[in-house]
């Protein structure tokens, strides 16, 4: 089954020039230009035919052909451009639904997987936003850097925020490395395609806000030992290490150094203790 759709970084431009379209830098445009890695990143949707799939920013549906072809339906497309969003419903018909709106605003409920070539300007809360509602598949294709960054492990200097919010959701397993010169216009850094699984069951915190802030507080100095941290989070750092089960000399360790289950387990304790959530430093304590 083919669609019009270009092929080519000069079909991609003599695209644009026939839609009267000027890439958008504040919107962080850059079409996929290779077919071959879009049927490479629809074949790692595996979704059961009739699960809901979203894809975000449809573009010149490069990547919604690859998924037409491969019998993705129900498909709903959000693309925030109005032409374009006029030129992906002409070109797929019915196939297709086609939603113009900013993807950060879209409802995610109801969706089994969510599928794009994500905006640099934007690719991590969009997919931050897809974990924290649990949409049980995302697949992604963002900046190389980034995408390493939510599969990062302890230890590694991308380890930090993004990976511990995709380890409480679920995991993340990055794939091919996207070269520049598969998008037109051309960007100034490669991509990395990945996948996040959701978690089953209840996510092991009680409190994602106080997650969110004790890995802020942590994190916002991370290359200080938890000996000198731990304060900023909680009145008795001694016992809530130890109710947290962090391991023995945790005061010479730094953040990057503990597993995103160590942060889990101090949340919940700390959760459970009723202690007070803060928001700067303990007094006394430089920043």
């Amino acid at each position: 089954m083919g669609f019009p759709v270009p092929d080519g970084p000069e079909a991609i431009r003599a695209t644009l020039r026939a839609l009267g379209l000027r890439p958008s830098r504040a919107w962080g445009q850059s079409f996929l230009a290779d077919p071959f890695v879009a049927d490479a990143e629809a074949a790692l949707l595996e979704s059961p035919p009739g699960t809901p799939v979203l894809e975000i920013g449809g573009g010149l549906g490069v990547l919604t052909a690859a998924l037409v072809r491969r019998g993705t339906t129900p498909l709903t497309v959000v693309e925030r451009d109005p032409r374009l969003a006029a030129y992906l419903a002409a070109t797929f018909e019915d196939r297709v639904r086609v939603v113009e709106d900013d993807a950060r605003h879209v409802p995610l409920e109801g969706y089994g997987a969510v599928i794009g070539n994500l905006p640099y300007s934007v690719g991590t809360p969009l997919v931050l936003r897809a974990l924290a509602h649990r949409v049980p598949r995302v697949v992604f294709l963002l900046q190389r850097e980034v995408a390493e960054r939510f599969a990062a492990g302890p230890g590694s200097p991308g380890y930090g925020r993004l990976a511990i919010a995709a380890r409480l959701y679920g995991e993340v397993e990055l794939f091919r490395t996207v070269g520049r010169g598969c998008f037109e216009p051309r960007p100034e850094v490669d991509s990395r395609l990945g996948v996040h699984r959701a978690r089953a069951g209840p996510l092991p915190v009680p409190s994602v806000p106080r997650l969110e802030s004790i890995v802020r507080a942590l994190f916002g100095a991370r290359r200080k030992q938890l000996g000198n941290l731990l304060g900023r989070v909680t009145d008795t750092p001694a016992d809530a290490a130890r109710r947290a089960d962090w391991p023995e000399g945790w005061e010479r360790l730094r953040p990057e150094n503990l597993p995103p289950e160590a942060f889990f387990r101090l949340a919940t304790v700390l959760s459970a203790r009723g202690d007070p959530e803060r928001t700067s430093p303990a007094p006394g304590r430089r920043p």
